[in-house]
């Protein structure tokens, strides 16, 4: 085995004296890595999701990939792990394919596997992508985007959207010297966002949740924080855009509190714009986080602002061990190569309206109830008012060959092709036919 090989000090018998590089024999033939790249087989009484079930908490280490949240219902049938993704296509462990609208949940915008930010992953793998020293890629990758996003003077690199939102919450209280902070959205799993249990509640007091879009809410608990208040940070979009004066008002309250203004740009960074909402409203905040279609499936994350404010993480800890691995920065990097040479969120949106438009096609034609299109060309979602009936739905459309995202948006790629899309207006239709008969 060449793994074998690799790792024995003595060289194997029927290796080559000499050879010119590592990865060919001494006639110049590449060597084939010698490994059974056969997938593991099933238990001959149990599904995926059963093993799953009996060895990874919850079935699943991706809440929002977890059985129920995928269907809803028990679908014993349906699909819940995958083999290999391509475009925007994925091989279910049982050796269907499927076309995915979900898109690794708003992680990929390019497509799965999309050859050269593949090319470029593996390149820096291939050379050692961890060290005891920085990455060079690091500094390339934090002044490309000091260079594109409009808030961002100095960045940090971390991994997760929890980790970057985490980050810049702390950054926020370091800086103001205070404590409370007034969110709309969903940012993570970590302690200061959730309502769950395992909270302290001494961690809940210090944030106060107001809804979207609410300006009277904002203000209201801005007066409540006064002068405690550390920042505001809001997911700008939710469903649709917000109202010019809800940010506007956000800015303003900051401003005059001398509290940090925090977007978080998971979802709309390299999606709506490569700079995300702020790009698309001109309202530049303090402190921005942007992940997911930054780095086409790799896992990095960012947290970026002002630099006086950036500066507060040399007074606070905010590290990861693998904050500036190689293989996600080289990706990333990638990823703005292609919104170099073209304007890949004007063909996401494109796409997006395409999906849009042939799926709400499907619900008019087939008459389905209850069943409502949201969200923005991007990322949309489906909004069923019986939680069976979307259970229902989803399950059918996969028989057809098609993933839905449940509860949640389904994002457009630049794979979604002409060929994607009549994929999904035929599993769309079907599915909705045969909602309807089961009714």
């Amino acid at each position: 085995m060449v793994f074998k090989r690799f790792f024995d000090r003595t060289p194997a018998a029927d290796a080559p004296e000499t050879t010119d590089d590592a990865g060919t024999d001494d006639t110049g033939e590449e060597l084939e890595p010698e490994f059974d790249a056969a997938a593991p087989e099933d238990a001959p009484d149990q599904s995926w999701a059963e093993r799953a079930a009996r060895v990874i908490a919850g079935g699943a280490s991706t809440g929002s990939k977890r059985p129920s949240a995928l269907y809803g219902t028990d679908a014993p049938d349906a699909p819940t792990h995958f083999l290999h993704a391509s475009g925007c296509h994925v091989v279910a462990a049982d050796g269907e394919t499927y076309l995915d609208c979900s898109m690794g949940l708003g992680a990929v915008a390019l497509g799965y596997a999309e050859p050269h930010v593949t090319r470029a992953a593996l390149d820096a793998i291939g050379g050692g992508h961890v060290s005891g020293l920085n990455s060079t890629l690091e500094v390339t990758l934090a002044e490309r985007l000091c260079s594109t996003i409009p808030c961002a003077e100095q960045v940090r690199f971390l991994k997760t959207g929890a980790e970057a939102t985490s980050a810049a919450v702390r950054i926020a209280r370091i800086y103001t010297g205070r404590d409370m902070v007034i969110t709309s959205g969903y940012f993570g799993w970590h302690d200061w966002a959730s309502e769950v249990k395992g909270v302290p509640d001494g961690v809940r007091k210090d944030v106060i949740r107001v809804a979207f879009d609410d300006i009277a809410a904002l203000e209201s608990a801005a007066r409540t924080a006064g002068d405690r208040l550390a920042a505001i940070i809001l997911e700008p979009v939710v469903e649709r855009l917000p109202l010019d004066s809800w940010i506007a008002r956000a800015r303003e309250l900051c401003t005059q509190h001398g509290a940090v203004l925090i977007f978080d740009e998971m979802k709309t960074g390299f999606r709506l714009a490569p700079a995300g909402f702020q790009e698309l409203s001109g309202v530049t905040p303090d402190l921005a986080t942007f992940g997911k279609a930054l780095a086409n499936g790799f896992p990095l994350s960012v947290v970026c602002g002002r630099k006086d404010l950036m500066q507060a993480c040399s007074d606070t800890w905010i590290s990861s061990t693998l904050a500036g691995e190689a293989g996600a920065l080289a990706a990333a990097l990638t990823v703005l190569e292609w919104h170099d040479q073209a304007d890949v969120c004007e063909l996401l949106a494109k796409n997006g309206a395409e999906m849009r438009r042939v799926v709400s096609a499907a619900i008019q034609a087939s008459g389905a109830p209850g069943v409502t299109l949201l969200g923005l060309d991007p990322m949309w979602l489906l909004r069923f008012e019986d939680p069976s009936a979307e259970s229902k739905f989803l399950q059918a459309a996969a028989r057809q060959g098609v993933l839905f995202k449940r509860g949640a948006y389904n994002y457009a790629s630049v794979a979604h092709d002409d060929n994607a899309v009549r994929a999904i207006e035929h599993a769309a239709s079907a599915a909705f036919v045969e909602l309807l008969d089961r009714t």
